[in-house]
């Protein structure tokens, strides 16, 4: 093979050197698209625009805080609707009569809980068609009622009806109070919307039953059932269910103690509405009005006498639990003392001049009070009978009498009843002139002022006179002068029933009391106790016969009756009174006016005596 010659090496080419770059033209910028101008009414537009969504963004804002703030206004002190549907009831406090008969009640009244389905069904029959009848075809609220209601009311032009559910009513009675406000009515549909929730509709109307207000501390049927009828919720007549579920109306006026023929007519109104709503037939409408009028008796309501036991009891009472109270009340005789004091004032007031007066009868051996009024008019105001201090003009003289037995006179000493002049004070009596030597009871008879200052004197002064008034339980301010002979010093009606007493009971102070028993037990009565030898007591009750058969007091007398008494008639006669005695009771009447204004010269023996002689004619 032939060889190929070596290859020469080339060598290597040198660099050459690089041309400058030729200049490149400067890139000269984009130029934007001319835009289309923008009219300026459309830039007011989109300004306004910016404003109107700025403006709606802080008003929705503030809108909301304002939102919660209302509702936290409405609803801040709103209760616990679970802690309220089980709230407790008030104790029960009932006042019986020494027959065991209920006179009065404070609190509210006792009564088991009781389901729907346990009781007749024309008893929450009744509360649905009077009060709700599409109970059970609406939700909380009723908006057919509410539009019903309201057409009504226009068309009458004030309101007649209304559109609360029985929900609503549970809202309102179980949660709420009875103010009428806006603030009100939004927490009650609150409460409607959350009962409507957590309950169904018979567990809705249960709560109604036995929650309902029904008047006289009565709430639900079951309490109300008892207290009225003296029944259970489940025994009760469907005249007597209508009467109950005609109570939510105005359950403290139109309940059957308050006004029997109200309750009755108004009982007819819910047995048309269960006929309506087809209830009811028609003749078992018939058959229950047929019962209506018999089927509550009303007791007594609350009286002077049971406010004043309440008074006095109060810290004797257990607290929280309910309590009897075993009165010395004679229901009886508490209405008809009462009723001669308003007669009398009502007929025989503005001709006296008088407008007021207080009455108490009580049992002179024991000081059981039977009867105690404070006043005419409002029951509840000022309690004349206890709290007021008057002036008892001649009626404290049987207490200077008294002192002067103790002293050694007797009914037949002379007295000397004739001009008197004592330390600058010139006492004259009412009648002009003077009787010279009389009796003591001749005095007494016949209310001898001068006599009287002059048998003060013989029992040892003011001083022996005032401690003879406190051994017979006045302890009131008297004064220390021979005024005080004359009545011019100021005692309680009470207080002066009670001294009186003494005279008619052998010679015993008692302690006036209107409870003899708190649940059975003991009430803290105090015993009477002897503080006047029984002939001296007998010698005082005796000239106070003599006032009633021919002196001062001759309008109490009572043919056939033994009555004892005396007169009371204060200066410029402002106060008059009469305290006596008639079958066994201690009757003192007092009248007068409360800005103790002079009346027109009624005197003790008038107005004051009719009122005890009728008194003692009911005894």
């Amino acid at each position: 093979m032939a060889r190929r010659p070596p290859v020469k090496p080339q060598p290597k080419a040198k660099p050459q050197a690089k041309a400058p770059p030729k200049p490149q033209p400067k890139p000269q910028p984009k130029q934007a698209p001319k835009a289309t101008p923008v009219p300026e009414r459309w830039q007011r537009y989109g300004r306004l625009g910016w404003v109107v969504a700025r403006a709606g963004i802080i008003g929705a804002i503030w809108g909301a805080v304002v939102l919660v703030l209302v509702a936290v206004w409405f609803t801040w002190d709103l209760p616990n609707p679970a802690t309220a549907v089980t709230t407790p009831r008030r104790p029960a406090i009932l006042l019986r009569d020494p027959a065991g008969v209920l006179v009065a009640r404070f609190g509210d009244a006792a009564g088991q809980v009781v389901l729907p389905q346990n009781l007749p069904p024309y008893v929450p029959g009744a509360f649905i068609a009077i009060e709700d009848r599409r109970f059970y075809q609406h939700g909380g609220f009723d908006g057919e009622g509410i539009l019903r209601a309201l057409a009504v009311d226009i068309l009458h032009r004030h309101v007649v009806q209304g559109g609360s559910t029985l929900t609503q009513q549970v809202a309102k009675t179980l949660f709420l109070g009875n103010e009428r406000t806006l603030r009100r009515k939004v927490q009650e549909a609150f409460l409607t919307l959350w009962l409507g929730r957590h309950y169904s509709r018979d567990e809705i109307l249960g709560i109604y039953l036995n929650r309902v207000y029904l008047g006289e501390g009565a709430y639900g049927v079951d309490a109300a059932a008892r207290l009225y009828f003296g029944v259970p919720a489940a025994q009760l007549t469907l005249a007597q269910a209508a009467i109950l579920a005609g109570l939510p109306k105005a359950p403290s006026s139109l309940n059957p103690l308050a006004d029997p023929q109200g309750a009755a007519t108004r009982a007819t109104e819910v047995l048309d509405a269960m006929v309506a709503v087809q209830a009811i037939t028609v003749d078992e409408e018939n058959a229950a009005e047929a019962q209506l009028a018999n089927a509550a008796q009303p007791v007594s309501r609350t009286s002077w006498f049971a406010l004043w036991v309440m008074q006095q009891q109060g810290t004797k009472i257990p607290e929280g639990e309910d309590i009897t109270l075993s009165t010395t009340m004679d229901a009886a005789l508490q209405a008809n003392a009462e009723a001669a004091l308003d007669n009398a004032i009502a007929t025989q007031g503005p001709g006296f001049g008088v407008t007021q007066g207080a009455v108490v009868v009580l049992d002179a051996r024991s000081g059981a009070v039977r009867a105690l009024i404070g006043g005419v008019g409002d029951r509840e105001g000022y309690n004349r009978a206890t709290l007021a201090r008057r002036q008892t003009g001649s009626a404290i003289k049987p207490v200077v009498w008294l002192a002067g037995l103790k002293a050694g006179m007797t009914p037949d000493s002379i007295v000397f009843d004739g001009p008197l002049y004592f330390r600058g004070y010139h006492p004259h009596d009412y009648e002009a002139g003077y009787r010279g030597n009389v009796t003591m009871t001749e005095a007494l008879a016949d209310s001898m002022n001068t006599a009287a200052i002059r048998i003060l004197l013989r029992a040892g002064g003011a001083k022996k006179v005032i401690a003879v008034a406190q051994s017979l339980g006045l302890n009131d301010h008297f004064p220390d002068d021979a005024t005080m002979a004359l009545g011019t010093g100021a005692v309680g009606v009470l207080q002066m029933a009670g001294a009186y007493a003494t005279f008619f009971n052998g010679g015993e102070r008692v302690t006036p009391y209107g409870v003899s028993a708190i649940n059975g037990g003991p009430a803290g009565v105090v015993a009477p106790v002897p503080v006047v030898p029984g002939a001296q007591a007998q010698a005082v009750a005796d000239m106070m016969r003599a006032v009633v058969t021919s002196g001062t007091g001759k309008g109490a007398f009572i043919a056939d009756v033994y009555t004892a008494g005396k007169t009371g008639t204060t200066q410029d006669f402002r106060d008059a009174w009469f305290i006596g005695y008639a079958k066994g009771d201690i009757i003192a009447v007092w009248l007068g006016n409360d800005d103790n204004s002079p009346t027109n010269k009624m005197l003790g023996g008038t107005l004051p005596a009719t009122i005890f002689k009728v008194i003692a004619g009911e005894l």
